[in-house]
């Protein structure tokens, strides 16, 4: 189970309950929820809200619930959401203890009472959106395009071979949702530092590209005592990713990279 950080100097204090208008008949079907509401502007401590959604009458996921609670119960309530279909990476939050996107966690799956929170130890712009401003940071600073020397080709793209191609499966597929990211209990206390799964999952991504030409100068900048060695292998990340990708196999890929050259 994630840990969670509240915002400095607070606690989380008894909220409001929100239920639906029920009849005797749809009674049995109705689904508990308490969300995580913080909102800095107020100057009050966080809390968490109890909402009661009538699963006859809401769509499958966790994120068809919110939306549904947002129209109907309380239109303050705070979150990111986009493509509804795993693809976009927005609705990534912490749901019953695990991170995980709200459009592909089913509402079935979580048993009893399902609890969310904004994503661990990341600040809190309102209720369930996290800042992600020094995670975007961090991803603008492994320079994830393609960096070259050579010219190319005339009119032509740069042509890669089918095996060079598929050494980017299980890389390209990730959508930035952070949830690996913040579940890694190295990126909690030095997320100044250590760069995390997602970003140097992206970075291996590159290195793995046999169209870049910057390489070295790539694991150069990898080459940090905290930058890429506060992994320490426990596989939270692969366990909680969303597409089901492995970014702790791609930092090994990266540290045996980085011990081949110096060899």
């Amino acid at each position: 189970m994630a840990e969670f950080a509240l915002p400095k100097n607070s606690r989380i204090t008894k909220g409001v309950t929100h239920a639906p208008s029920t009849t005797p008949s749809d009674r049995k079907r109705l689904k508990t929820f308490k969300i995580y509401r913080y909102d800095p502007d107020s100057g009050e401590n966080p809390r968490y809200d109890t909402f009661q959604v009538n699963l006859d009458d809401c769509g499958p996921m966790v994120l068809d619930a919110l939306i549904k609670m947002k129209a109907e119960q309380d239109s303050s309530l705070t979150f990111r959401r986009s493509c509804r279909e795993g693809i976009c990476g927005s609705c990534s939050m912490n749901i019953d203890g695990r991170n995980g996107l709200a459009c592909t966690t089913a509402i079935e799956d979580v048993k009893g009472d399902i609890r969310i929170t904004p994503l661990p130890h990341m600040d809190v712009v309102k209720d369930l959106v996290p800042d992600f401003t020094h995670f975007y940071a961090q991803y603008s600073s492994i320079k994830p395009w393609l960096q070259t020397v050579t010219p190319a080709p005339a009119g032509k793209e740069r042509l890669q071979s089918p095996e060079d191609r598929a050494k980017l499966d299980g890389l390209y597929e990730c959508i930035l949702c952070a949830c690996c990211s913040t579940s890694c209990p190295s990126y909690w206390w030095n997320s100044d530092k250590f760069l995390g799964p997602a970003i140097l999952l992206q970075a291996y991504r590159w290195l793995a590209d046999s169209r870049d030409e910057m390489t070295g100068e790539r694991l150069d900048e990898l080459e940090d005592p905290f930058r890429l060695y506060r992994c320490h292998t426990i596989m939270n990340c692969a366990n909680v990713c969303p597409k089901g990708l492995n970014p702790a196999k791609a930092i090994a890929e990266i540290k045996k990279m980085e011990a081949e050259r110096v060899v």
